[in-house]
């Protein structure tokens, strides 16, 4: 077949579905009024479901234009799903597919007669859940994308933007190939009902439009380390420095979520790593109360485990030298402090059990500004010690 008259078909894609780890990121706004609500840019990670074609019951076409197209449906079950942690909220989050509604879509040819790049769409119908909250939304959420491959995993410690955005507020965002997000934002939540119905006029939270409008990517790790972790970071406020305790679980979606990459999934020797997520909470008086280490979204948090030269994750030798650039933000009850540049971390990973591995600073320190690019701190000291975890090819999600 040539490449000018490339369909689906040309890529042999086995009759089973796919189940791969994704990152995402939802900018939620509490309360009952938009446009009032604190706003907050929640990360997200687990793993999700894709049915698609050649499975029974999914078509394979070409329109009469030549655009070949596939179906696909996001499918929930109990143990498919993505998690989170709020600070607004001071619980997990965890988002699922609507097991009463179709969450079907489409990968389809952009150029007729040629399979990449390609529209890749879903029609979204959520549950948003909580330790005490379960709720709903009306109206479908549109999920698109331009994507490179199938499955369109992301290339490991990508971002995924065309930029550095900082911030929570309304702003125009440009997601990167293999990033899909909402475009039908915002959409309001409501308490649901067992039926997964939306009850009563009264929103919980919001989506927004940005700056993590329902936003995901899929990535392909060689293991995935979900870590409970303590620690502390050091700060220094108008001359003052202030040392804080920090500490999350796992179980609740906090602590910290580590991805490794063999060379298999990147293009070059040794293992890569990213530290996904971070969620770990403390009390500083200096930034006026509780606050929260978290993750960058916009900005990968990425480094190396080993020596650099493993030619698979299975050769790196114990303890391993675990080196990370974190690109950290804290939350605070004034407003979400981004550092200016990623600060070095590094540890001896004993095994890839984790327990026991201290994540130290070990470069320069940093500023930490508002959105506006003001400083308001510095943050001079990290240390984070990793607790039980859970390691594994894929995500645990109810735990």
């Amino acid at each position: 077949m040539s490449a000018l008259r490339e369909t689906y078909e040309s890529l042999n894609l086995e009759p089973k579905p796919i189940r791969p780890h994704i990152l995402a990121a939802a900018t939620v706004v509490f309360g009952d009024d938009y446009y009032a609500g604190r706003r907050e840019t929640i990360n997200l990670s687990g793993f999700v479901q894709l049915n698609k074609w050649p499975m029974p019951g999914f078509e394979h076409k070409v329109d009469e234009k030549g655009h070949a197209e596939l179906d696909l449906e996001l499918i929930s079950a109990p143990e498919v799903g993505i998690k989170g942690f709020s600070y607004e909220l001071n619980d997990r989050i965890q988002i699922l597919s609507n097991p009463f509604l179709p969450n079907t879509g489409h990968v389809r040819q952009i150029v007729p007669g040629k399979n990449f790049p390609a529209e890749f769409y879903i029609r979204r119908f959520g549950i948003l859940e909580t330790s005490t909250l379960r709720l709903a939304h009306r109206n479908v959420i549109d999920i698109y994308g331009v994507v490179d491959s199938i499955p369109p995993y992301k290339k490991p410690l990508t971002g995924p933007y065309l930029g550095n955005p900082r911030g929570d507020d309304p702003l125009d965002v440009v997601q990167a190939p293999n990033v899909v997000r909402g475009t039908t934002l915002p959409e309001a939540w409501y308490p649901a009902n067992d039926q997964n119905e939306p009850v009563g006029i009264t929103p919980t939270v919001f989506f927004a439009a940005s700056p993590g409008p329902c936003m995901s990517l899929l990535v392909d790790p060689s293991m995935i380390m979900q870590v409970s972790a303590e620690g502390q970071i050091t700060v220094e406020v108008d001359g003052r420095t202030e040392t804080i305790e920090l500490e999350g679980d796992y179980r609740k979606a906090a602590g910290t979520e580590i991805l490794l990459f063999g060379p298999d999934k990147h293009d070059g020797a040794g293992v890569l790593a990213q530290m996904a997520r971070v969620a770990m909470q403390g009390h500083c008086e200096a930034l006026g109360g509780r606050v929260m280490l978290r993750a960058s979204w916009p900005r990968p948090s990425g480094g190396t485990l080993g020596e650099g030269t493993e030619d698979s994750l299975s050769r790196v030798r114990y303890p391993s030298e675990l080196h990370i650039d974190a690109a950290f933000e804290i939350v605070t009850p004034n407003g979400t402090l981004y550092s200016v540049s990623p600060v070095h971390v590094a540890g001896k990973l004993r095994d890839l059990d984790a327990t026991g591995t201290e994540l130290s600073l070990a470069g320069a320190d940093t500023a930490l500004v508002n959105t506006a690019g003001t400083v308001k701190a510095r943050l001079s000291g990290v240390r984070l010690a990793m607790r039980d975890a859970h390691v594994g090819e894929t995500a645990a999600v109810n735990v």
